[in-house]
């Protein structure tokens, strides 16, 4: 079984594309909602709450990890994923599949992330390390905004405030380094020239999920869906993207 564990709402996305690429699989999914945002959390605090994601996904069966969190990805250290004792390739980040698509491109890259995230600089040195530098833009406010399901004006308005100066001139490319962020692309969309690529990871880490846990990871094909916190947000991302599944949403304590 895979578990998806994030902050709330955005690792929907990611689910969902892991869906598509593997359909037959078994996925438990722990989305932290009682303590979203992460974006804004301390390394220490990010720590703990993935040791709790990992350790409640674990008990429910999951063989396999995915951290599909931007800002958790940052946080992970050695120690931690040492302490699970994880089999080689069965713990899965959104930083290494993200960056690996700009591998020996001419891309310009701006990227915009959490606070955290961007505080990290997980996504400068990787890029760096395949030769490219990126313009990192935090978006402080964006990610709880959606997790709250804030109207469209307001969403609209804190990506305008956050990315003014981002010119197809400059760039060819924006990528969305929290998974929250997709479901804010039309105010993307609004407020970045058409010209330039605006680019959700979602797809490049459910490919590295196929190629690296299949065909390992086969099953009944069965979502289990598990919060922290009721939410009328999360509830009708999994509505809209998961019917079936609409009814299989458990609050935890």
């Amino acid at each position: 079984m895979i578990g998806i564990f994030d902050s709330g709402s955005g690792g929907l996305t990611v689910l969902k594309a892991i869906r598509e690429e593997m359909p037959s699989s078994d996925v438990v999914y722990f989305g932290d909602i009682k303590n979203a945002p992460y974006g804004n959390k301390s390394r220490e605090e990010l720590s703990q709450h993935t040791i709790n994601a990992i350790s409640f996904l674990k008990d429910k069966g999951a063989s396999s990890i995915v951290s599909a969190c931007n800002s958790v990805s940052a946080s992970l250290s050695l120690s931690l994923l040492d302490a699970f004792s994880f089999a080689p390739n069965t713990l899965i980040e959104m930083v290494g599949p993200t960056v690996s698509m700009f591998k020996g491109t001419n891309h310009t890259i701006a990227l915009v992330a959490t606070p955290a995230t961007i505080r990290s600089e997980i996504y400068q040195n990787a890029f760096r390390m395949i030769g490219k530098e990126v313009t990192t833009i935090p978006i402080p406010a964006l990610a709880s905004a959606i997790e709250n399901g804030e109207p469209s004006e307001t969403l609209d308005a804190i990506v305008a405030d956050a990315v003014p100066h981002i010119s197809a001139d400059e760039y060819s490319t924006l990528v969305l380094a929290c998974t929250h962020y997709p479901l804010a692309l039309s105010a993307f969309k609004k407020n970045i020239d058409p010209k330039i690529a605006i680019i959700d990871p979602a797809l490049a880490v459910a490919r590295r999920v196929k190629k690296q846990l299949w065909p390992m990871e086969v099953g009944d094909g069965k979502t289990h869906l598990y919060i922290t916190q009721d939410s009328n947000t999360f509830r009708a991302l999994v509505a809209d993207l998961f019917p079936e599944s609409a009814g299989a949403i458990e609050v935890i304590q």
